[in-house]
């Protein structure tokens, strides 16, 4: 079944590196390079991030050992196909950090209504802004790669760190893997429900818009489908904290999937995951700054499902003109600097609050 009306915008992001490059560098070592050479071949590769925010030298392709701490940029475009003209913005902004042990994964949700200065861009003519929500940098800097660059922009402005490579993944593509892995084990701990998805009294969709009854998703473990997952993950007006429960429960997706990935042997099989690569390789376009994907894989080989810690921005929502933005609170530059200086577990010790546990 796919969920009627507008794709779920955050979807088009999570598998990039978060699910992706976790699979690939879990997989038995013999075979991969002959892999790598296949999926070097599916995986759109195109240049997402700007000199000002690349890390190391962007002219550069390494084939040497790869070190830690690593920062990646995964986002989700909301451009409609049906309205074009509407313009594009980046709904789903999450940076994962790899610390220099390279055991283990950080996942930092940065609110799409984050309030911070967009710089100029001149590829589109934008002369910048001193105060506009983050997820409008995507939109003035065109779309696509010119997008990218600009919230990669933005974010280095902001958090004071430069990205080893990028992301952003197509929504048929994120549909097509969750059904590969046969649907998702998913926990939650709030009621949730749909503001998208229901049905009459004869069992037919119908919007509860339009009068029909919402799914609702009762506190507890869950074995979700496909559009099941989809529908939960984009609720945040019956969730206690908004779109902070949101952030939470995107993140317990990427544990889930991986989770699922494992249990189906995608991490040991490199035929199955062969399969899987190649079936959403096409919904993916990726940067991975001069580093090829078989390097890549063998360096983040130790990451594991169970080493997975969900983030949140310290911050809280304002009104400001009559807009509504998200503002991030002073704590804020203490996880900033804990991102610079590669300590997000003392961090995370002592700010409990925007931890996620997954």
């Amino acid at each position: 079944m796919k969920l009627p009306g507008r794709d779920p915008i955050w979807a088009r992001l999570l598998i990039a590196f978060g699910l992706v490059v976790v699979l690939l560098s879990a997989t038995a070592v013999v075979g991969v390079n002959v892999l790598n050479r296949r999926y070097t071949a599916s995986i759109n590769q195109k240049t997402l991030l700007g000199d000002s925010s690349r890390a190391g030298n962007p002219d550069e392709t390494r084939h040497t050992a790869i070190d830690g701490p690593l920062n990646f940029l995964l986002l989700g475009s909301d451009l409609r196909a049906l309205d074009p003209e509407d313009g594009q913005r980046s709904d789903s902004i999450i940076i994962l950090h790899i610390p220099a042990t390279m055991d283990r994964a950080y996942l930092l949700s940065v609110p799409r209504d984050l309030r911070v200065p967009i710089p100029a861009f001149a590829p589109t003519g934008f002369r910048g802004s001193s105060h506009e929500k983050i997820n409008g940098a995507f939109q003035h800097g065109g779309g696509g790669e010119g997008g990218v660059q600009l919230l990669a922009e933005t974010l280095h402005n902001v958090l004071g760190i430069r990205f080893d490579g990028a992301a952003i993944v197509d929504f048929d593509g994120f549909k097509t893997a969750v059904d590969l892995l046969g649907g998702v084990d998913m926990c939650i701990d709030q009621k949730v429900t749909s503001i998208h998805l229901g049905w009459d009294d004869k069992g037919n969709y119908l919007s509860p818009a339009n009068g029909g009854h919402p799914a609702v998703y009762e506190p507890g473990c869950h074995h979700l489908e496909s559009w099941q997952a989809l529908d939960l993950v984009r609720q945040r007006k019956s969730l206690a904290n908004g779109d902070y429960d949101r952030q939470k429960n995107q993140q317990k997706f990427i544990r889930a999937m991986l989770d699922k990935a494992q249990e189906k042997d995608l991490t040991t099989n490199p035929i199955a995951l062969d399969k899987f690569i190649r079936a959403i390789g096409q919904a993916l376009t990726v940067d991975t700054n001069g580093v090829s994907l078989a390097d890549l894989m063998f360096a983040l080989r130790n990451v594991r499902p169970g080493n997975l810690m969900g983030l949140q921005v310290p911050s809280e929502p304002q009104d400001i003109g009559g807009i509504s933005y998200v503002v991030a609170l002073p704590e804020s530059e203490g996880l900033y600097t804990a991102i610079r200086d590669d300590l997000l577990d003392s961090w995370a010790v002592e700010n409990p609050t925007w931890v996620n546990h997954m």
